[in-house]
Parts: structure tokens; sequence; C-alpha cells
């Protein structure tokens, strides 16, 4: 009897009603044909109800047939509705609206300045900002960029302080390479190829490039995956490449290798990634050159010597500190040294990464990269290497906080992908980017047109570089390289204020070698060991 009734329940109505006026229109479509479209409505929705019934995916529309698929619906379209409709301008998940806008206008070269004064609650708990001077400096009218090349560098870079960060062909569309290559070179500053090689696209326009080389290999490999010294020695001399970065870890999710699918592996992507077609693409999740800190260093040294003196570096998300401190205790027992770190933050972007890593694993940013300044300062190599950031950084006081802890140039990401026109529609993983950047799909990134949205990559640099020198003026500096720890404020929990050198402890010169005053340090000092990156 219960079953019998099923059709008068309120969650069933909507199918008993499609299946009655399928029946109810069927003669008077036979006579009339302007019945045709409302009978074909009526079949469609009764036939949508019945395979709901019969389906054993979801339960939910076992027990709401046709109705169910509302809630779909919804979620499909949450991230718009609450981007538009439910956020802030000042919400920063993952990026705020004024960030998002603020992109949009410099890339644009329309109006960047908001009035009325800020939406932030100034004496709210970890508020920021940078103290200006009674005498400012004349705004620089140059470019700010800085050297990159130690001792055994022969072809030293010059490298603006900020650049895009690494992102391969393959999570970003051919279009989107295009046009960030193309602002790269007419901007003047350097484009990270990302793990997924140096495809045709990077080399289009000629923009600088730094060489990313994964533990994948891809694009230097040999076919059953390991590292090809002949085909890594003709990328890394071609002109268009400047520095080679080694990724060890990615700040989204560290510890943790990748797989893209065979069907989204394209005859240009295995071209480019030196991979085979119609197979799934593996990247572990850890290098098989090297297994020790002193490894590490050597392979660097090989890859300088391959590369003819070109600047060679590594990209980390920090984890344990005792393996970074091995690296440090390597280089001072084999005076080999990489010409720069890239300190990549864990709230960096991914096109794809499981929950738990992009939440829960890895260094935010400003810890890992004042623990590698700290690090490199307490064995007395800061002046050996150079010091990259990346994560999250969209504005110039972004990048003022980032160089005040040490930070020599900046990278950003999604920055620039803003800049190319991504609305944070957080579709990155599904191949469905409704603008073109993150898709593999010719008719999605047919959208992004490459010269209009080049001119849009060069202006985001080049106003965010303005705003920068404006910023650093204020301050009464000349160059970001000035900024120390004590011109950035930021206020407690408790209410106070305190400069990041009084809220941080930052070691001095040698402080490692002779016994740090923190137990936390001296306690990771002790337990690195330069052979490997196990504990003592």
């Amino acid at each position: 009897m219960r079953y019998l009734l099923l059709p008068f329940t309120a969650r069933y109505m909507a199918y008993a009603g499609a299946i009655i006026a399928a029946i109810a229109l069927l003669p008077l479509s036979l006579t009339d044909p302007v019945y045709w479209l409302p009978f074909g409505s009526a079949v469609i929705l009764a036939s949508l109800g019945t395979r709901d019934l019969l389906q054993t995916r979801h339960s939910l529309l076992r027990n709401y047939p046709i109705v169910g698929h509302i809630r779909f619906l919804l979620e499909g379209i949450r991230p718009e509705i609450r981007q538009y409709f439910a956020e802030s301008d000042i919400d920063t998940q993952p990026f705020s609206r004024s960030e998002r806008t603020l992109a949009f206008e410099r890339s644009k070269k329309t109006s960047d300045k908001f009035p009325f004064g800020t939406e932030l609650d100034v004496n709210a708990p970890s508020f920021e900002w940078i103290n200006h001077s009674i005498a400012p400096k004349p705004v620089a009218a140059e470019p700010f960029r800085t050297t990159v090349g130690g001792p055994g560098c022969l072809q030293p870079y010059s490298i603006s302080v900020l650049n895009i960060s690494a992102m391969s062909f393959g999570a970003l569309s051919a279009n989107a390479i295009l046009a960030l290559n193309l602002g790269a070179r007419r901007g003047g500053f350097a484009h990270d190829a990302g793990e997924g090689g140096f495809s045709r696209y990077h080399r289009e326009h000629g923009g600088d490039i730094i060489l990313q080389v994964a533990s994948g290999y891809f694009g230097c490999r040999t076919p059953d995956g390991r590292f090809s010294i002949e085909r890594f020695a003709e990328l890394a001399n071609e002109p268009q490449i400047k520095m080679i970065e080694i990724k060890l870890s990615q700040g989204a999710k560290p510890g943790h290798g990748g797989v893209l699918p065979a069907s989204k592996v394209s005859a240009e992507i295995a071209l480019a990634r030196g991979i085979a077609l119609g197979r799934d693409c593996i990247s572990p999740a850890r290098h098989s050159e090297f297994s020790s800190p002193r490894g590490l260093l050597e392979y660097i040294e090989r890859l300088r010597q391959l590369a003819r003196g070109k600047p060679v570096g590594f990209k980390l998300c920090v984890g344990h500190p005792w393996e970074f401190l091995s690296i440090c205790k390597a280089m001072l027992e084999t005076g080999l040294y990489p010409d720069f770190i890239v300190v990549d933050g864990a709230e960096g972007g991914t096109g794809a990464g499981p929950l738990e890593f992009i939440d829960h694993v890895g260094m935010p940013l400003r810890d890992g990269l004042m623990f590698v300044h700290n690090a490199l300062v307490g064995v007395n190599l800061r002046q050996h290497v150079k010091l990259g950031a990346s994560g999250k950084i969209i504005t110039a006081f972004d990048m003022a906080r980032a160089m005040a802890l040490g930070a020599d140039w900046c990278n950003s990401a999604r920055g620039f992908m803003f800049a190319l026109g991504c609305i944070q529609s957080l579709r990155c993983h599904t191949d469905q980017c409704p603008v073109g950047v993150a898709t593999q799909d010719p008719i999605r990134q047919r959208a992004l047109v490459v010269s209009e949205k080049a001119s849009r990559v060069e202006s985001f640099h080049r106003e965010t570089i303005l705003a920068l020198a404006e910023l650093i003026a204020a301050a009464g500096l000349e160059h970001p390289a000035k900024l120390t720890p004590g011109h950035i404020l930021k206020r407690t929990a408790l209410g106070q204020v305190e400069t990041f050198e009084q809220a941080y402890d930052f070691l001095e010169p040698g402080e490692l070698l002779s016994g740090a005053k923190s137990p936390i340090l001296r306690d990771a000092w002790s337990k690195a060991r330069s052979d490997a990156f196990s504990l003592a």
C-alpha cells in the first residue's frame, strides 16, 4: 500500500506529473504539432525520472526523482554564487575580491585606485603595515632587478623582482602559455616553464625562461623516465633559457607526486614532456638522481657545468627543519652552493591536489622564508645564495613583506593568471575553465586571445612594480633590497604593535655554528647530517 501511495507524495509529484502529462499530451500531439514541444518535454522528464529511480549511484535521486537534480545544479554554481553575491570585498578564500579587482585593473591599465578609505579593520589582530618616512625618496625610474649567480656561475642573470611562477603547459592552455611568455618578453621579466617541459609555446615569443627540472625530468628524460644528460644539455644551452630550477617540492602539495591521466596526454603534451602518447604521465614524489644533501649539491654542480655556467638552484616548500639544515651542512663541507633557492609557501596554488595536502602540509611562506634566510645567515652563507619567494603574492605590499623577511625577488602564479582573465571559478582540475586559462579544450581556450592577454600580463607586471617603487620611496628607501624586518609592523593578539624584527627571532651571522640561542634550532642543527636527509 505504501508503494501505491508514492506517486502522491511530495517528492514523487514531479515524476508522476511528468508521466501523466506525457500520457495526456500523446493523443493531442498526434493531431496538432503545437503540442509536440510540451509532449517532448514531458517525455524527457518522465525518462529522466525513470532513470533516477533505476540508477544506484545517487540515493538522493532515487528518493527525489527529477527534483533532486536541483541540488546538483545549485551545488555546481555554488562558487559563483559565493563569489558574486555572498562574499565581501575582503574575504580571502583564496583571494579576496579586492585583490582580484586590483589585479584586473592593473592588467587592463584602468584605474587601480580605491575610494573612501580601507575596508580592513586596522585594529584587528594580525593587521600589518609598512611605516612611511617624513622624507620620502623620489620614486625609482628604473625597474628593480637583482643579479643571480654565485662564485661558480659564468652566466649570471639579472632577474626582475617580480616574475611568473612555475605553471606547466598541460596545467595551462597553449594560449595561456603564449600570452604569458609574450608578456614576459615585452616586460623584461622571467617566465618559469614549470615541470611540464619547455614546449613550443614557451619558445614561440622568445621570453626569458627558467627551466624547471622536476622529479619526472620532463623534457630532459630517457624513455624509461631517467634523467637524460644529452637532452638536458641541449635544452639548457638554448639562449632563451636563463636559469635552471630543480623542483624538490611544491607549496600546494609538498611530498606528493602526481598523475596526468592518459586521456589528457595529448600529442603536444607528450612531445613537450618527452613521454609516451596515450599513457599515464607519472610525476614521482622524489628525485631519482640524488638521495642526500651532498648528492643534491653535486647534482646542482653537474647541471651548472652542463648549462655552461648558467645559474642553477632549487625550489622547495620547507618541511622538516633538519633536512634544510643538512643541506647547509653539506654546503659548508663541500664548498658547493646553489645560485638561488625559491621558497614556496604552503598557501601556493595548484591545478589539483588532495585537500589534506593543500590545507595541512608544509610551512606557509612567511615561516619557510624566514627559516631559510635565518639558516643561511646562521652558517655565514647568505651572501652566496639569492632567495626567491612565492605563495599568494599579488600586491606590492605582499612583495615588500616578503623582501623584508629576506627574499631577493618574488614569483607570482595566480596574479598572472588573473591578468590572463582567470575569474577564480575553481574549475582548474576539471578541464572546464570558463576563460580558457586552465584547460586543454581547444574550444574553451580559443576564448583567450593571445595578443590581448599578453598586453595585460605586461601591464600587471609594470603597474605592480610601479606600486612597489612608490611604496619603497614612501618608506624613505631607494631599492626594496634595503627593506628590513624593522620596516614592517603587525598588531598582535593582545593589541600591541611590533615590528617583524621584534616579533620574530632572527639569527646573527654564524650563530648556528657557534650555538644558536633557540633550543629548537640547536636541536634541529644537531640532528642534521650532510650525507642523508634522515636524522643523525
